[in-house]
């Protein structure tokens, strides 16, 4: 029986197994691949200690690092999607498609996707105007106008951020109202003289030659369209999680993220846990900071457990205020080090 499953392979993954190898736990380590959402981008300007760094250039050092230390403590299996997790007596069971493994413990760092802007060549200028990390990508529009598509907390957030430096910015909303927002956030971005909102609109189409140079939007109740002259469009539109692995066996919020006790990154198993399949799961939330309360289906959380039930999570699947490469990587390490007590601690 290995000590750990650690299953996922972005920054807060690589991070955990790591210190996994370092802290010589018997780990296996189970990812699609390497490098996560971030693989994408030309050129990462805030992975601490690194000021610059292409996606794949960042995935290959995420990798040799982690072979670094692994040897012969840390068994890596890529290419492998696991199907679920389920409790049992002395632990959990850990099932892909060719293999099943039985561990102690579980980090979960399977991560998530950004929801991806359906408009008329958004695929196309994505990571060449088109973008779903403003703080990856917001200092590169210095002095440009740009667009914020979503209306959510995460929609507000990244506008303020970008007013920080663009030229102006425009807030682009397909409701009415800003519902999924906090209203102290809203009233303050919106009170920005370069902010511009546009409600019940939505964007058809992205423009450009080479480089976004406009974003055309449509009122919902006019039909009437606009071309908006900008540079960048920044989406924020809500995200998928990966979480349907370990759906029924510990508590998820509305948006499917599992939650953590955020001093340990500790995750609250269910009373009655269940296996369900790997299927993801989407969001219909534009971007919206979760509301923290538990649905009915979920379940009561298990009094027992809340003080460690064996699974842990960190990065875009867990229900943090805040998600980057730093923050998932530290909160990976933060749970590695609550592992690493609790497995000695449950041995006694």
């Amino acid at each position: 029986m290995h000590d750990l499953a650690i299953i996922g392979g972005g920054p807060a993954a690589i991070a955990a197994g790591v210190y996994a190898a370092r802290k010589h736990l018997k780990t296996i380590f189970i990812a699609e691949a390497i490098g996560g959402q971030s693989i994408d981008s030309q050129d990462i300007q805030n992975w601490i200690g690194t000021p610059h760094i292409a996606g794949m250039a960042f995935q290959k050092t995420l990798e040799s690092h982690l072979r670094e230390y692994a040897g012969d403590i840390v068994d890596i299996k890529l290419g492998e999607r696991v199907q679920k997790v389920e409790k049992t007596p002395d632990g959990f069971s850990i099932t892909t498609p060719t293999a099943s493994f039985e561990v102690r413990a579980v980090l979960i760092a399977t991560g998530g996707s950004r929801k991806k802007l359906e408009a008329t060549g958004a695929l196309e200028f994505e990571n060449k105007g088109v973008t779903y990390c403003a703080s990856c990508d917001g200092p590169l529009f210095s002095g440009m106008d740009v667009a914020v598509v979503g209306g959510g907390n995460a929609g507000f957030e990244t506008a303020a951020q970008l007013l920080a430096y663009s030229k102006s910015v425009t807030l682009v909303h397909r409701s009415p109202e800003f519902e999924k927002a906090d209203k102290a956030t809203v009233e303050a971005v919106l009170a920005h003289p370069n902010m511009k909102v546009l409600k019940n609109t939505e964007p058809t189409e992205v423009k450009g030659d080479g480089f976004v140079n406009a974003l055309v939007v449509k009122n919902k109740q006019t039909g009437e369209e606009t071309t908006l002259p900008v540079s960048g469009v920044f989406v924020e539109i809500g995200m998928i999680a990966a979480t349907d692995l370990v759906k029924g066996l510990v508590e998820l919020d509305e948006w499917g993220r599992v939650k953590v006790d955020g001093k340990s990154q500790r995750a609250y198993l269910l009373q009655t846990p269940t296996t369900v399949s790997g299927a993801r799961r989407g969001e219909n939330d534009e971007g919206g900071v979760p509301l923290g309360t538990m649905t009915e289906s979920q379940g009561p959380r298990n009094k027992a457990d809340e003080a460690g039930g064996g699974v842990w999570a960190a990065g875009d699947c867990s229900d943090g205020l805040y998600h980057q490469n730093n923050i998932a990587a530290g909160d990976a390490v933060k749970a590695l080090e609550d592992i690493y007590f609790w497995l000695r601690a449950s041995k006694k």
